[in-house]
């Protein structure tokens, strides 16, 4: 996810990296020489595109602008949706380790290094990593490790481990009913996040939209070329550059789980996780938090 700050006048004129132009450099440029094709063969017959009228495209233009923008909500939405989970994950894990603080140190450290290796596995998982290596830096999974769902099998052991406590009168059951009631609450978040992850945008609704801007920004320096001539470049490069942007733009927001630069940094948000439940633990010797490299933060 990029960090940087407000763009300024200078960042608007000349910022490349946290920009999209990079990810849709070969588009633009495949416009402009059609452009520059269209110009050519303007100048060289005058009146071969006097039959084509801008009106079309204007109305063609419009409706591409509002398709766009719904689609680009909904890439919006799931990436929000995203964070937002990520945003309960990170209080359920600070709330279950202020609700365990009156444990002695041995069980309390099996259950927050619980939680950490929850919150590994799960970033691993979103991110097609392994899972169970993810996992095993944190908590031992046994058995569980070849199942299908090692992350998911990180909080059934946490539920038995607050079981145990409860039958050896270590926590009554109002306390194992609030400890339960975290544990819960990161199920529902692991749910939402594979949701997100297993469920992508219909496949022929972004194909529709990208076979449409690509025609229209192709044939739309026909439709100029006659009246604009060697102006032609710029008003069509502006019109595909924001096209193909929000086009990108939304591709990456798609998947907010993804290690593009505009996706969710788990492994930082993971991070602040470990060092506060090391932290509740009495540690000083803690990780140090993840930095951005280049304005993006993983």
């Amino acid at each position: 996810m990029f960090v940087r700050q407000q763009p300024t006048l200078q960042d608007i004129l000349f910022a490349i990296n946290g920009s999209i132009l990079p990810r849709i450099a070969l588009r633009l440029g495949l416009i402009a020489f059609v452009s520059v094709v269209a110009v050519y063969a303007a100048a060289h017959h005058p009146g071969i595109f006097a039959r084509i009228s801008a009106v079309p495209f204007t109305l063609i233009g419009i409706a591409l602008s509002v398709f766009m923008s719904f689609r680009n909500n909904a890439c919006y939405a799931r990436w929000w949706e995203g964070r937002q989970l990520w945003g309960e994950l990170i209080i359920a894990c600070r709330s279950f380790a202020r609700e365990t603080a009156t444990l002695d140190e041995p069980e309390r450290r099996r259950l927050l290094h619980g939680l950490c290796g929850f919150t590994a596995g799960l970033a691993a998982h979103l991110r097609r990593e392994d899972e169970t290596a993810a996992i095993a830096s944190w908590h031992d999974l046994g058995k569980a490790a070849t199942g299908p769902n090692p992350t998911d099998a990180v909080l059934h052991a946490l539920g038995k481990d607050c079981l145990e406590l409860k039958r050896h009168q270590r926590i009554d059951a109002i306390h194992y009913s609030v400890l339960e009631a975290q544990l819960s609450q990161l199920s529902h978040v692991q749910g939402g996040c594979e949701r997100i992850l297993n469920t992508p945008l219909p496949f022929a609704y972004s194909l529709l939209l990208h076979r449409t801007a690509l025609v229209f920004c192709i044939t739309l320096p026909f439709a100029l070329a006659g009246s604009l001539g060697g102006w032609t470049l710029l008003p069509v490069l502006l019109i595909a550059y924001t096209f193909f942007g929000l086009d990108a733009l939304g591709h990456q927001l798609e998947d907010p789980f993804a290690l593009q630069p505009n996706s969710l940094p788990l492994h930082a948000m993971q991070r602040t996780i470990e060092r506060e439940m090391l932290a509740s633990l009495g540690e000083t010797e803690l990780p140090p938090p993840l930095a951005p490299q280049k304005w993006v933060l993983n």
